[in-house]
C-alpha cells in the first residue's frame, strides 16, 4: 500500500508517522463504505414514488441532502483530515466532517464543533489542555509536509522539528489560482475565535489587508450554518469576488448558503454608477413609504352603492374603516386584496333587501362605479413606477420628501426615469417590498380558480361514484367519499400555478457582508428588510473605504439600525510582504492616520519595482511563477494567468504579481487597495509624461 506521506527524510521516520498511517487507513476504508452506503440510500429514494404534496417535498429534500453529502465527500480523500491533537494522552483527530465508523469509534470530529475548538484556537500563551498539535499539508491526496507544536515538555518524545509556524508562512508565499485555495488547515487563533463568536447582534470584523477577513467571513459563515442550521445569506461587494470564492463554502460542507452581490437583490438592470449622496441615505429610503401611502388614502367624501332591491350608503367613514384592513407591514397589493375584502363586508352588513348574501356579493363585484371609485382609491402599483415617478414628476417628489430642496428635487429630475443607477437600487428595493407584486392578486385568483376546477371535476367523480354505489364494501368507503374532507385531500397542489419564490428576498437568520466599509447608508436597508433578527456578521477596512470613512463603526452602524455591536479586530497581515506593505503604509497614513494598518509576518526580499508603462507587456509575459493582475489598464486582455481590473473589482482579490498602470491619478484608497492585491511582487509602472512632470525617474506621485 502506497503511503500517504511524501515528506522529507527527516519527517518520514516511522516513529513518527506510523500511528497518523494506520488512522488514515481506517478512514479510507471507512470513506468508501460511507460513500457506498449514501449511493445506496440515494438510489432508493430516486426510484421511490414521487408522490405529491408534502411527500414530494420531502422525497425532493432527501435527494437534495443525500447529493449533497457524496458531492461534499467526493471531493476529498485523505485529505479530509486537518490533523490531530493530543490531550491527557488521547488523540484527536480534526476533520472538514465528522466520521465515525461502524463500531461507533470517532476517526475524524467536524472542525466546526466544540471538540475540535483546540485544535484551532490553542496559543502557547493559552494551550486550552493540549499536549501537542500537528498539521498537514495536502497536495495530490498527500502529506507533502507537516508541522508539530508541542505545549508541555512531557510531548516533545515523537514529532519532528518543531517548526510549528515556519511551515505555515511559508505556505502563504506559494503561488495563488483563479480560486480561492483551501485555507482551512491553517485558520490561526485570532481568526477561530471570531468564527465561533455568537451570532447575537451585530459582530464587526475590521481589518486592514491581508488579515483574513474574507477567510473569516466564509468559515463563520460555515460554523453558523452547523452550530445552528438555518437560513444564511453572503454579501460580496462584486461579481469576480464571488467567483473568486466560490468552491469555498461548497468545500466546507455548505451547498445552502445563497451567496450574492447587492445588484442580485433587485431585478432591476443598472445603466450606470451613481455615486451621489440624496439618494444614499436612509430618509430618501423612507420617502418610498410616503410614496406609497400617497396611493392609500381613502377617499372623502361617500357615495350610493345601488342594487336590484337596495341602495346601500358608503360613508367617508367606512372607506376609512375598509383601507384600515389591512394589518402593519403588509405589502400594498395584497393590502388592495384585503382593503377591497373589508369594503365589500361592510356594504354586504349595510345592505336591506331580500337577495341572499352570494348574490349580493356576485352585484356588488359587477359594481362598475363602486369599483372605479376603489381602483382610484387603492390602485395596483408596480414599484418600479413609483421610483421613476420621484424622479418625473417634482411636485410627487416635493411631498415624498419635503426635506429636499429646490435644487435638490431639480438635480435628482431625469429625463429617462427609467434609466436605472446604482443609486436606486436601495429605494427600487423598498418600492419592491411595501408594494409587493403586481401579479400577487392575479396568481391568486388564478390558484381559487385551479382548485375550484378540481374540486368540482372530483366531486363529480365522487358523486357518480355514490350514486353506482359500486364500491360500497360495508366497511365505510361509502361515507368516507361523501366527507369533504377527503375530496380536499384528493386536489393536486402540483397542479395548482404557484410564482416561483424569490431566494434572495428573505427572512434570513443571519447576514454575512464582506467589504462592508462601502455600503451607503441606503444600501444597508436592503439587507436590514431581509434580516428581522439584526443578526449580522459585518467584515471590512475603513481604510479601504472608497468614499471615506471617519467615524468609528459602531457610529455608523447605529445610524443606519443596528444598535448592538460587538466590535473585533485583525491586525497580523498573513498574505501581503512586508516589502509591499512598507511602500503602502503612508498611502492610506496620508488619508486615514487613524487606519488599522496590520503588521506584515513575513519578508520575501522582493523590493517594489519602479518603471515605465512600456514595459507592460514584457513584465507580465515573462512573469510565470502563478497568477498576475494589471490593475489601471482597461485595455490590457484577460488570459487563464493574468487578469486585467479596476481597483474596485480587484477588492478582495489577491494574486502573486500585481501591476499598477498610472495609479498617480488615483485616490489614496484606490491606490492603497490595489497595492495591497500583491502576495509576492509589486510594480507600479507610469506614463513618461508623468515621469517627466514629476521630476522623478519613474516615480509615482502618492505612492513612491
Amino acid at each position: 500500500m502506497t503511503s500517504a506521506f511524501d515528506v522529507s527524510e527527516g519527517k518520514s521516520d516511522p516513529v513518527l508517522i506510523a500511528g497518523d498511517e494506520r488512522h488514515f487507513a481506517a478512514i479510507a476504508s471507512n470513506l468508501e463504505r460511507t460513500i457506498a452506503d449514501l449511493n445506496e440510500r440515494l438510489e432508493i429514494e430516486r426510484k421511490a414514488p414521487a408522490g405529491k404534496g408534502r411527500q414530494a417535498v420531502d422525497r425532493d429534500d432527501a435527494v437534495r441532502r443525500l447529493t449533497s453529502q457524496l458531492r461534499a465527500l467526493r471531493r476529498y480523500r485523505l485529505d479530509i483530515c486537518l490533523g490531530r491533537m493530543v490531550s491527557g494522552g488521547e488523540t484527536v483527530y480534526v476533520g472538514r466532517f465528522g466520521l465515525t465508523d461502524s463500531d461507533g469509534r470517532r476517526l475524524l470530529v467536524d472542525w466546526r464543533s466544540p471538540a475540535a475548538e483546540p485544535f484551532f484556537g490553542a496559543t502557547h500563551a493559552n494551550p486550552m489542555g493540549l499536549d501537542s498539535r500537528r498539521r498537514y499539508h495536502w497536495t495530490g491526496g498527500r502529506v507533502t509536509d507537516y508541522w508539530d507544536e508541542v505545549f508541555t515538555p512531557d510531548a516533545l518524545e515523537g514529532h519532528a522539528a518543531l517548526d510549528d509556524q515556519s511551515a505555515f508562512i511559508a505556505s502563504l508565499g506559494s503561488n495563488r489560482s483563479a480560486r480561492m485555495r483551501d485555507v482551512l488547515g491553517t485558520i490561526q487563533a485570532d481568526q477561530d475565535a471570531i468564527i465561533r463568536a455568537g451570532s447575537e447582534g451585530a459582530l464587526v470584523v475590521d481589518g486592514g489587508p491581508g488579515t483574513g477577513k474574507t477567510v473569516v467571513a466564509l468559515h463563520r459563515t460555515a460554523y453558523l450554518m452547523y452550530s445552528n442550521p438555518r437560513r444564511v445569506l453572503f454579501v460580496g461587494p462584486h461579481e469576480p469576488y464571488l467567483a473568486y470564492v466560490s468552491d469555498v463554502l461548497p468545500s466546507l460542507g455548505e451547498d445552502e448558503v445563497q451567496t450574492c452581490t447587492l445588484r442580485d437583490l433587485v431585478p432591476y438592470p443598472v445603466t450606470a454608477v451613481d455615486e451621489g449622496t440624496l439618494k444614499s441615505s436612509v430618509a430618501m429610503v423612507g420617502a418610498i413609504e410616503s410614496a406609497v401611502r400617497f396611493y392609500e388614502e381613502p377617499p372623502d367624501r361617500g357615495m350610493l352603492v345601488e342594487t336590484d332591491d337596495d341602495e346601500i350608503r358608503l360613508t367617508a367613514d367606512d372607506w376609512a374603516d375598509a383601507f384600515a384592513a389591512p394589518g402593519p407591514g403588509t405589502p400594498h397589493n395584497e393590502g388592495r386584496e384585503e382593503a377591497w375584502e373589508e369594503l365589500l363586508t361592510i356594504l354586504e352588513a349595510k345592505y336591506a333587501g331580500e337577495e341572499p348574501t352570494e348574490l349580493v356579493r356576485k352585484a356588488l363585484l359587477r359594481h362598475r362605479a363602486l369599483a372605479t371609485a376603489f381602483n382610484r382609491a387603492w390602485p395596483v402599483l408596480d414599484p418600479a413606477d413609483i421610483v421613476a415617478d420621484l424622479w418625473s414628476v417634482p411636485a410627487y417628489l416635493r411631498k415624498c420628501a419635503p426635506w429636499l430642496s429646490a435644487d435638490e428635487i431639480k438635480s435628482l429630475h431625469r429625463t429617462d426615469p427609467r434609466a436605472w443607477t446604482t443609486a436606486d437600487l436601495p429605494l427600487l428595493d423598498a418600492a419592491r417590498h411595501r408594494v409587493g407584486d403586481p401579479g400577487t392578486a392575479r396568481r391568486r385568483r388564478e390558484q381559487e380558480a385551479a382548485v375550484a376546477r378540481q374540486k368540482a371535476g372530483m366531486s363529480r367523480v365522487l358523486d357518480d361514484l355514490i350514486a353506482s354505489r359500486e364500491y360500497d364494501d360495508g366497511q365505510g368507503l361509502m361515507w368516507m367519499l361523501v366527507q369533504q374532507d377527503l375530496r380536499d385531500v384528493l386536489v393536486d397542489d402540483a397542479a395548482v400555478p404557484r410564482a416561483e419564490p424569490d431566494q434572495l428576498a428573505g427572512p434570513f437568520a443571519h447576514i454575512v457582508v464582506d467589504e462592508a466599509q462601502e455600503l451607503t447608508d441606503a444600501e444597508w436597508q436592503m439587507l436590514l428588510l431581509r434580516c428581522p433578527s439584526r443578526s449580522f456578521t459585518i467584515v471590512g477596512d475603513r481604510a479601504q473605504a472608497r468614499h471615506g470613512f471617519t467615524e468609528s463603526w459602531p457610529e455608523r452602524l447605529a445610524r443606519i439600525g443596528l444598535g448592538r455591536v460587538t466590535m473585533t479586530s485583525l491586525t497580523i497581515n498573513y498574505r501581503t510582504p512586508a516589502e509591499v506593505m512598507k511602500a503602502a503604509e503612508p498611502v492610506i497614513r496620508a488619508a486615514l492616520p487613524d487606519a488599522n494598518v496590520p503588521v506584515s509576518i513575513r519578508n520575501n526580499g522582493v523590493p517594489v519595482r519602479y518603471g515605465s508603462t512600456s514595459e507592460l507587456e514584457s513584465v507580465v509575459s515573462s512573469y510565470s511563477e502563478g497568477i498576475a493582475c494589471v490593475i489601471g489598464d482597461p485595455t490590457f486582455p484577460d488570459s487563464p494567468r493574468v487578469r486585467s481590473l479596476t481597483p474596485v473589482t480587484a477588492k478582495g482579490l489577491e494574486f502573486d504579481l500585481v501591476v499598477l498602470v498610472d495609479p498617480s491619478s488615483w485616490s489614496p484608497v484606490d491606490q492603497y487597495v490595489a497595492m495591497t492585491r500583491a502576495t509576492q511582487q509589486l510594480i507600479v509602472l507610469t506614463s513618461p509624461a508623468d515621469v517627466a512632470e514629476d521630476g522623478q525617474d519613474a516615480a509615482v506621485v502618492g505612492v513612491r
